[in-house]
């Protein structure tokens, strides 16, 4: 099969190389944003940048500046933009077709078989996929219908440090309450358990993984726990907007325990971590534990077209027709895309790159964090990353995160931020990264870093 050019041929050859920045034509575009458009528009807030084109991992803003992208529109373009193998497909299939709503076509039928193909071990050969609207927010609705038209129950399991969205049920799930307050009450009998982190909670993989299971336990079980009529738990394999919080080994497998025991939906949210993101297709595939239920999103689209699917056992397959529905759950352009992307990755093995390349980035955090303190965890699998950052006396230092990603704009890499108080740097680089761009990229980096920790 021949799957397009290598990764080392997909980018612009100059990156980076910037300017004073933000460029004339892109403060331009800026100040008209501002006036035309809504008034919910963040990341601009962040970055002050107006795109123009990408190729791979690097792009270009309005005026011609180019940078290194280890950001990827959120872990959305894991094959790097404008991939040539992936829009050759998606040329070819807008000329013919775009909008099928859910009647067969090869686009659809190929995309569903190819996910079955790297489904975690326990689905593969024996699940459904029912695709849903432009979002992962699509796919985690689908999820919780999913889990309340199989078991009857409406309770449903998060966790604090979630992210599954911004419509109701999913923001329901979601642990952030100022991202909600505004638009409470939203679904009732949602409980939040703790999520195991060890940083944060200053003790030891297994007792912050022993404390967690106990507490869900406890919420299902416990003639007292609260929830009277569970569904489901729902849960991120490694929280991504949480601050890419990788759990210790066994949280996964408890949860499966528990749901098993109970006769509940469990569901994990591959939306961030899933195709390839961590080295293996999916996040839980690290720990060999699957989901009766599993969303994916973001990168499904193949080029970023808007595309989401809630991948789950056959044996929940109880809907009737029209039992869920939408409108684009047949954008066959963004199924072309996605099943493209999956031959890219599996054709130039990018898992192995992820794996590998990841594990670079990582040292050379550890070697910035050998000069300073407050770069207090390094964290993730494959390209998912996480790298927090407290103050003198080991608070959250959103202000120094803020201070990296400004240093890295303004020298042409692009990074951005996570965690509760904003004090994690996200990378989420495509995975087309190369190694001479990740080498060029972290030396940014680490000198942002000490520039910001006065690190020696």
């Amino acid at each position: 099969m021949t799957v397009g050019p290598p990764i080392e041929d997909l980018h612009f050859e100059d990156a980076p190389n910037v300017g004073s920045v933000p460029g004339p034509e892109t403060r331009r575009l800026l100040e008209k944003q501002r006036k035309i458009d809504s008034s919910a528009v963040a990341y601009p807030d962040d970055i002050p940048i107006a795109f123009e084109e990408g190729r791979g991992a690097t792009v270009r803003d309005a005026d011609g500046n180019t940078y290194i992208d280890l950001f990827a529109g959120i872990g959305v373009l894991n094959v790097g933009h404008s991939n040539p193998y992936v829009l050759e497909a998606v040329h070819e299939q807008a000329d013919k077709f775009v909008h099928t709503v859910d009647f067969p076509t090869e686009a659809r039928l190929e995309l569903i078989e190819k996910l079955d193909e790297i489904a975690p071990a326990g689905l593969r050969g024996n699940n459904r996929v029912v695709f849903g609207g432009p979002t992962g927010s699509d796919a985690i609705e689908a999820s919780i219908k999913l889990a309340k038209y199989n078991t009857g129950g409406d309770g449903l399991i998060a966790f604090r440090g979630a992210y599954h969205g911004a419509t109701t049920g999913a923001m329901s799930l979601t642990s952030n309450t100022s991202f909600k307050e505004h638009y409470t009450p939203l679904l009732s009998d949602v409980v939040h358990a703790p999520y195991p982190d060890p940083f944060r909670q200053e003790t030891n993989s297994q007792e912050a993984v022993d404390h967690a299971l106990e507490e869900v336990q406890a919420i299902v079980e416990d003639p007292y726990g609260g929830l009277a009529n569970p569904a489901g738990i729902v849960v991120e394999p490694i929280q991504g907007e949480g601050g890419i919080v990788t759990p210790p080994e066994g949280f996964l497998q408890g949860l499966r325990d528990i749901a098993d025991d109970n006769d509940i939906v469990l569901v994990f949210d591959e939306i961030q971590s899933g195709l390839g993101r961590t080295g293996e297709w999916w996040a839980c595939d690290w720990e060999g534990v699957t989901p009766d239920a599993m969303t994916s999103a973001k990168a499904l689209g193949g080029a970023g077209f808007p595309l989401s699917a809630t991948i789950y056992h056959e044996d929940l397959d109880t809907w009737g027709p029209g039992d869920h529905a939408g409108t684009y759950r047949g954008h066959v352009v963004g199924m072309r895309a996605g099943t493209r992307a999956i031959e890219y990755i599996q054709e130039r093995d990018l898992l192995a790159h992820a794996r590998e390349l990841g594990e670079y980035v990582r040292d050379r955090l550890r070697e910035a964090a050998d000069g300073t303190d407050r770069l207090a965890d390094i964290r993730g699998r494959g390209l998912f990353i996480g790298a927090e950052f407290v103050d003198e006396s080991g608070d959250p230092d959103g202000d120094a995160v803020d201070a990296i990603q400004q240093y890295c704009f303004e020298r042409g890499v692009l990074v951005w931020t996570a965690g509760r108080h904003g004090n994690v740097l996200r990378f989420l680089p495509p995975l087309v990264l190369t190694h001479e761009l990740a080498e060029t990229a972290l030396d940014i980096v680490v000198d942002a870093i000490e520039h910001a920790t006065g690190a020696e």
